[in-house]
């Protein structure tokens, strides 16, 4: 943020006048097919296009503050700069080990210390404020609106599952309202990310990034909605909406949620820099499954040994209910029960496992329940090469960090599951920071479950690898939901903000119509080898092996496959699908390529082009759909073929079903 100011400082004459600037400014994506207009007024307003398409069509920016000044009414730009960026970096525990950071940045500067950063890019357009001010802050509003040229066909997350019927406290998992523009509930909240389809095969994707010490951005149809004055542009248009800030909060069971809020939505420094709102292009379906959008525009890594952050796989305990046999011990939570886990971790070469809810008081983690011996399963574990990370709830972990991290981390423990933060208000997301932050001090990995969407905190924090905010398999538990056709759509949008924890890994897997939700005991819809691909599809340094060891051990050899696939990559390839309906890609580690593909409830034929391959022979260990894969979920078929660059592979994929292959360089 200094250096944006010093830069600006430095502009030439002609460039940082005394006297305002007036008009509109312009500014080029690198291949020069996206445009953004900037126009300043009365208020300041953007616009961006791509081959001459409107993308957003004119919408106001404006920061309102408590003290009654609008950074945006009436501006007096007295600065302007254009600055080409073009550099890269090497992420941390993602799908790609380096990103090309290219955009042009447009910065215009105004009366009364602040800016507005603009930046273009050939896939993206996003804008921040950054003040430089003394002292404090407060905000009372921010005006991010985001008006379509049409009522265009939209993916929308409508916030439900309110905690205490409180607004603005929930779990972030809904399936999407698939409808108009003008038809979202003028009562509702969308959580981001959120998907517009614009037309002509372009799709748009609104979220934010670089979240700190500020409330998350939920969206809703714009507040003057059917006033007469409203223009076309606006009835078709989105608005933010922010948590106030929360005065208070209570204790309901493990939900802390707030009573009073203030009149504002964030109290903070003035000097910094603001969140970016993000809009996403794309002109066809399958670049969303690539989208590094939020990694680039998040605060670079606050660490420099990351050395002991090391992803992997999990074997968890709470979706399959702590139920396996066959073992002389009575299964549950219990010292014989996690070790077993861990036996299991060890032989199948899995890093982890979870002791989730039960293993302590959940209001008070010192208090270990006495059926658990936790430094003999720590001990256990490390003998066997196999990490402890605990579930803890988010109340217990901001009242104890400075007491349970070095404790638990003196102990051996890697890492937490932070759980039912079902807020993102500003106390809430600067909670997120202050955790990662104290966590790394102590060498501990976080997981971050009941919480919004990520927005750039792995980036900064990488020993966050792991982020919840969506309708994952626990779901299966107690719903009978269309899940099929909400996995061949979440990579496209949700996936698109960062890592995403569903997980996958049932070995029970039910057509419509041999589904049942039983709590104990779940199954999921789709086959097999849906749920094989989705060890492929999904984004999740951290990823759990769901269902129980027992099971996995009767199912070998498709175990022997999900532990084979790593839970980062060097590089992704996307390769063919469309939002909601199905969806190809694939992902190189080192020199093997790991291939997925997944359809909703409709059988599909496909054809996959393997131009991705570099030269020489391959061999593919496939694992494809069986012919009774409609009737009975759980068949598929295993088998090995050659194959080279340039090969064209038929496939079929049954109702709910997948499509695996990993690809091994032949000497």
């Amino acid at each position: 943020m200094r250096t944006l100011f010093l830069l600006i400082a430095c502009f030439p004459p002609i460039l940082a006048l005394s006297n305002p600037i007036p008009g509109t400014f312009d500014c080029h994506s690198p291949d020069g097919t996206v445009t953004l207009h900037v126009k300043v007024g009365a208020d300041i307003q953007w616009s961006a296009e791509q081959d001459g398409q409107p993308i957003i069509v004119p919408s106001t920016i404006a920061l309102h503050l408590a003290t009654g000044e609008t950074l945006g009414e009436n501006p007096k730009v007295t600065g302007v700069q254009t600055l080409p960026i073009d550099n890269s970096f090497n992420p941390i525990n993602y799908k790609e080990s380096t990103i090309k950071d290219q955009c042009t940045q447009l910065t215009l500067t105004c009366k009364g210390d602040y800016a507005l950063v603009f930046r273009v890019y050939n896939d993206a357009v996003a804008y921040r404020f950054v003040t430089k001010r003394k002292g404090e802050l407060i905000v009372k509003n921010e005006d991010a609106s985001f008006n379509f040229a049409n009522d265009d066909n939209a993916f929308i997350p409508i916030q439900s599952d309110y905690r205490r019927g409180k607004n603005f406290n929930s779990s972030f998992e809904a399936l999407y309202h698939e409808m108009r523009l003008t038809q979202f509930p003028k009562d509702s909240l969308a959580f981001l990310p959120l998907l517009v389809d614009i037309g002509k095969g372009k799709k748009v994707v609104i979220t934010e990034a670089d979240l700190d010490d500020y409330p998350g951005m939920y969206l809703h149809v714009n507040p003057s909605y059917g006033l007469m004055n409203m223009s076309d542009s606006e009835k078709m248009g989105l608005s933010g909406v922010y948590a106030p800030y929360p005065l208070d909060a209570q204790l309901y069971s493990i939900n802390y949620i707030p009573g009073n809020r203030a009149e504002y939505i964030a109290k903070t420094t003035g000097t910094r820099n603001f969140p970016w709102r993000v809009v996403a292009i794309s002109r066809q379906d399958k670049e969303l499954l690539n989208q590094n959008i939020v990694q680039k525009l998040a605060a670079p890594s606050k660490l420099t040994d990351l050395s002991w952050i090391k992803p992997g796989q999990v074997a968890w305990d709470w979706w399959n209910d702590w139920n396996i046999t066959h073992v002389d011990f009575k299964a549950g939570i219990n010292t014989e029960t996690y070790k077993y886990y861990i036996d299991f971790a060890a032989a199948n070469h899995l890093q982890y496992i979870i002791m989730d809810e039960g293993w302590s008081n959940d209001l008070d983690l010192l208090q270990i329940k006495p059926v658990i011996n936790l430094q003999e399963i720590i001990d256990y574990g490390r003998q066997k090469g196999v990490g402890v990370i605990l579930w803890a709830t988010w109340y217990a972990v901001n009242r104890q960090m400075d007491t349970v991290f070095p404790k638990y981390a003196a102990m051996g423990v890697k890492g937490f599951k932070i759980d039912f933060i079902d807020r993102d208000d500003q106390v809430a997301i600067a909670s997120t920071y202050a955790i990662a932050e104290k966590a790394a001090n102590y060498k501990l990995l976080v997981d971050y479950h009941g919480t919004s969407k990520p927005a750039g905190l792995p980036r900064t924090w990488p020993n966050v690898i792991g982020y919840e905010g969506v309708k994952g398999l626990e779901n299966f538990k107690w719903a009978d939901e269309d899940q099929p056709h909400y996995v061949v759509s979440i990579p496209f949008i949700r996936m698109l903000a960062g890592p995403m924890d569903y997980t996958p890994g049932a070995m029970r897997n039910a057509t419509k119509a041999t589904y049942r939700p039983i709590n104990n005991n779940p199954m999921a819809k789709g086959t097999r080898c849906q749920q094989l691909a989705e060890y492929i599809v999904f984004d999740a340094p951290l990823q759990m092996l769901s269902d129980n060891p027992t099971i996995y051990k009767k199912e070998q050899e498709c175990t022997n496959f999900i532990t084979s696939i790593p839970t980062t990559f060097d590089a992704t390839a996307p390769l063919d699908g469309r939002v909601g309906e199905w969806l190809a890609l694939a992902h190189r580690k080192g020199k093997d390529w790991f291939v997925a593909a997944m359809t909703d409830w409709t059988p599909r034929d496909a054809t996959l082009d393997f131009g991705f391959l570099p030269e020489g022979a391959y061999e593919a260990e496939i694992f494809k759909d069986g012919v009774n894969a409609g009737r009975d979920a759980t068949d598929y078929k295993k088998e090995i073929i050659r194959i080279k660059r340039g090969d064209k592979l038929k496939i079929a994929l049954a109702p709910g079903g997948g499509w695996v292959a990993h690809i091994r360089p032949v000497n």
